[in-house]
């Protein structure tokens, strides 16, 4: 929707309301309606707006949508929405009849180890089904089972046959979220880890294990985005040659926003193995699917091996209640369904395990709060209170959240990924346990930690959208892995699920909870970043290698089937031939056009250029190190201030997904008063502009305004190294030495959560005020100084101020922190201008052993610290290299070489050869050297 008139502050006011129909001219009927708001700010640019209407066979030859404005009469528009072209999924998806098989005992392994990992004597029907295909063969399998059904064990299975056909090789296991990795990480911890003895490893943003630990795993479990970075580089890694064994989690989140990065790994481990010759064995998991032949057929899967098992093939029938709710504005609907919460449990569930989902952390507080008060006024506080309150009390004492220690004094539990870490383990320990009956929670919970309970409710299916600024529908997906949630097999006969929707959407979702969803793909949508990857890798060398690339792609096989979904107007094999073509030339274009990928001469052979290569080493998008390309200055050019490195840094595109919630324009613009560096103020809902102010409060160690905002922090400092590693690289690939120096600085800001000129021993444990007194009257005021003096001389500074304890910590950890010397030479003779030449160069530690991760204590998680080397004239950049520091312990020196091409005017050059730290401030080493050019 794109507004066509000229917005007038005096005649608009700050926002104008429009109707939205779709309506079927032959019938007269309406098929949707909404009330929809356009604020002055939406007005600048096209707006997208969706949401679903039924369609019926035979099919008219289009639906109309109408907008009108709710204030002018007369001002309307009408779009035709033309329908022949449309080509809709069979109408019968093909289903896995599940078989009156008598239940396989677990002694069908054949081997006493693999027997004792289960603690069931027999398979489900759905294992027992599945046993032989994923057991006995090799072939690629795809499950397709309601939650709840035991589909993990397949996983399960499929690594023990890895162990026993194919010991050396790797397994990988890929779920979309952290919560979910974790889970199975403790799960198969405990049997593949202490059962059978195998090295099992995670790899998410919160843990990067070294690529000695990665060699040595037998099972790797891992985030899409992870293993797409780290499988990039196939040929040079060792260890992702070794997997054999691919599991996918939820493959049916294929057609989600993440959905392009699992297809792009399945297709380059399938195409890794056609070129090494060594099959590569893939299972999918995933809840009952509309088109899972067209999964299969993409993932290599013979027709025996497709289990798409029907939605109610499920261990505890699940009863299913959906309830309508009028009133067109979000929070008055979600207090209305308040109440009929309250009472689906008290009918449903008084004295057994509930969980209630809502769409944020707000509503979690404000849902609890409302049982609380429905509770009083039935006189009965203690009816989910299954614990004695004197038991319960000094648990209360622990727990940081406000509203959760009030919450959980009445058997009400709040979870969301914004509690502390022990408040979480808790409420998890306590619902589990069942001394609290019931649970609110955000819809995360539905994927990571599996809490069965005998009732479900789904409080509302919209969530908000900051990107989006409007609340929009949660995917089928999640509302089915909420109800599946519900029925606990060893304690239920049926399970209950009440979903609570918006009146309209009723019968939607009476016809979709049992009806699975045709999943399509939106690789199309996100291809720039892949086809960069592959250039980089060298799959992809010209125009006609990306069109290859595509058909190895679920895309490809999704545009034969449904071409009008992906826009493609010609049906036939020469058109969607020609489709293809045109989406790499309009993709190579824009990646040519930021400076990722050159096009040869001929105008068809592909190349990366640096750009491209930093971002896909860093796993960025092409449109950051584009816009870090244009923004980052030299020195004479433009400012290199870091407030305005900050602001460039913060633009990126990786922080677009970073959520500015309802209302929370107002908090930015509280919380941009009390820091120092100025934001731009007409963009408080921005994410980029939030962004800013929580590295800056991270920096002034401002308290932020509430939880939110530190996961938000949390969030946005995992994105923030690499981006700063990035960003360092392409200023140094320009020469811009104020630029790449100003980028280091920010990387150390944001390793120690604080400003350069900040007080530099506060972090130190034990340090007072009266400490740094005492020791700048011995003249110690910076953390080099500290670093080099021994145990009896910081006693004697300090033994006035600090305890023999205190003194202990801190004379321990400075002896473990870098104290470096930096040593260069130049080349003995003199050099040729232009000509290359290398500056050798010597670190030392002094035989300190090195820490395994960086002091940091500001920042939320271990990171190793790093080191740069640049070398540089005036404003000028001549060569910089990463270097990790010796180990210490009689590991002697560093010595490297600087590799620099000499400058163009003879004489002798003072040259600066710098040694940066990325995660310490005060650390840094510099020394020159006299380059003589002839």
């Amino acid at each position: 929707l794109t507004a066509a008139f000229e917005w007038r502050d005096r005649l608009h006011g700050g926002a104008e309301s429009w109707w939205i129909w779709v309506e079927d001219s032959d019938t007269e009927h309406i098929y949707h309606k909404e009330l929809w708001t356009l604020t002055k700010q939406q007005a600048l640019e096209p707006q997208e707006l969706s949401f679903t209407t039924p369609l019926f066979e035979p099919l008219p030859p289009a639906y109309y949508i109408r907008a009108f404005s709710d204030r002018w009469l007369g001002v309307e528009t009408v779009a035709p929405l033309p329908l022949a072209d449309l080509s809709l999924p069979s109408a019968r998806p093909a289903h896995t009849d599940l078989l009156a098989l008598r239940p396989l005992p677990k002694s069908a392994l054949a081997d006493a180890r693999f027997e004792a990992l289960f603690r069931f004597s027999h398979f489900n029907p759905v294992q027992s089904q599945i046993f032989h295909t994923v057991m006995h063969t090799d072939d690629n399998v795809l499950v397709g089972a309601p939650t709840g059904s035991g589909k993990t064990v397949a996983a399960e299975l499929a690594v023990l046959r890895l162990l026993r056909e194919y010991p050396g090789c790797k397994a990988v296991y890929i779920a979309p979220l952290k919560a979910l990795v974790r889970e199975r990480m403790a799960d198969w911890r405990a049997k593949f880890v202490q059962g059978l003895g195998l090295k099992m490893l995670e790899l998410t943003g919160d843990v990067t294990p070294d690529a000695r630990a990665l060699a040595t795993a037998h099972i790797l479990a891992t985030t899409p985005e992870k293993w797409d970075g780290v499988s990039r580089h196939w040929q040079q890694r060792n260890y992702v040659q070794k997997v054999t064994l691919v599991i996918i989690d939820e493959i049916h989140l294929l057609g989600e926003e993440r959905g392009p990065i699992l297809e792009v790994i399945v297709s380059r481990m399938r195409y890794m193995a056609e070129r090494m010759s060594q099959p590569v064995r893939i299972v999918g998991l995933s809840t009952a699917m509309a088109n899972a032949s067209d999964l299969a057929d993409w993932l290599g899967i013979p027709h025996d091996s497709i289990f798409n098992f029907k939605p109610s093939v499920r261990p505890v029938p699940l009863e299913v209640h959906i309830a309508g709710f009028p009133g067109q504005h979000y929070c008055p609907r979600m207090a209305a369904m308040n109440k009929p919460t309250y009472r689906a449990i008290t009918v449903h569930s008084p004295d057994q395990p509930t969980l209630v989902f809502v769409s944020s952390r707000r509503q979690t507080r404000l849902t609890a709060l409302d049982l609380i008060a429905y509770c009083s006024a039935d006189e009965k506080e203690g009816q989910f209170l299954n614990m004695p309150m004197g038991e319960l009390e000094p648990l209360l004492a622990a727990v940081k959240d406000p509203a959760l220690r009030h919450t959980l004094a009445f058997g009400i539990g709040i979870h969301h990924a914004g509690l502390d870490e022990a408040d979480r383990v808790l409420v998890e320990k306590l619902f589990l346990g069942q001394s609290i009956l019931v649970l609110v929670c955000t819809s995360t919970l539905a994927w990571g930690v599996n809490f069965p309970a005998h009732l479900v409710v789904v409080k509302g299916t919209e969530y908000y959208d900051g990107k989006a600024k409007r609340y929009v529908d949660f995917p089928v997906t999640d509302v089915l892995q909420m109800m599946g949630r519900a029925g606990r097999p060893q304690f239920d006969t049926k399970a209950v699920a009440v979903i609570l929707v918006h009146e309209p959407k009723k019968t939607f979702y009476k016809k979709f909870l049992y009806e699975p969803f045709p999943v399509e793909s939106c690789l199309h949508e996100q291809l720039h970043d892949h086809i960069n990857a592959e250039v980089v890798a060298g799959t992809i060398r010209s125009k006609q290698d990306a069109v290859d690339f595509l058909s190895w792609t679920y895309f490809y096989r999704r545009l034969l089937q449904n071409p009008a979904y992906y826009h493609c107007a010609d049906a036939t094999p020469e058109g969607t031939n020609g489709h293809l073509s045109l989406l790499v030339e309009a993709t190579t274009a824009d990646l040519a056009c930021a400076g990722c990928v050159e096009v040869g001469e001929d105008g068809v052979s592909l190349a990366p250029s640096t750009l491209g290569r930093v971002a896909s080493y860093y796993y960025l998008s092409y449109t950051t190190v584009a816009l870090f390309h244009a923004e980052l200055h030299d020195v004479d050019e433009g400012p290199t201030a870091l407030s305005d490195l900050l602001r460039v840094l913060c633009d990126a595109s990786e922080y677009d997904e970073l959520p500015v919630r309802h209302n929370e324009e107002v908090v930015n613009e509280q919380l941009a008063d009390k820091l120092p560096w100025p934001v731009e103020r007409s963009r408080f809902d921005s994410p980029h502009v939030k962004a800013n102010l929580l590295l800056q409060a991270h920096f002034a160690r401002a308290p932020l305004p509430m939880s939110d905002y530190v996961t938000d922090l949390k969030s946005v400092l995992d994105q923030a190294l690499r981006i700063l590693q990035a960003m360092v690289d392409i200023a140094a690939d320009a020469g811009w030495l104020h630029t790449a120096l100003g980028a280091m600085s920010l990387t150390q800001m944001v390793s120690q959560g604080r400003f350069l000129d900040a007080p530099p021993l506060s972090d130190l444990p034990g340090m007072s005020a009266a400490a740094e007194e005492a020791l700048a009257a011995r003249g110690l005021t910076h953390l080099a100084q500290l670093v080099r003096l021994d145990a009896q001389a910081l006693k004697r500074a300090l033994g006035g101020t600090l305890g023999a304890r205190q003194l202990s910590e801190l004379s321990g950890l400075l002896a473990t922190l870098p104290a470096t010397e930096l040593e260069a030479a130049p080349p003995p003779l003199a050099v040729e201008a232009g000509a290359d030449c290398a500056i050798s160069v010597t670190v030392s530690t002094g035989g300190r052993r090195a820490r395994r991760s960086a002091f940091a204590p500001a920042f939320p998680k271990a990171r190793g610290g790093g080191w740069w080397l640049v070398m540089g004239e005036g404003d000028e950049l001549f060569a910089l290299k990463r270097i990790n520091l010796p180990s210490g312990g009689g590991s002697g020196p560093l010595k490297t070489e600087l590799m620099m091409c000499a400058p163009e005017e003879p004489g002798v050059h003072e040259c600066a050869v710098l040694l940066v730290s990325d995660s310490y401030i005060g650390l840094d080493q510099q020394v020159t050297v006299r380059v003589e050019v002839r």
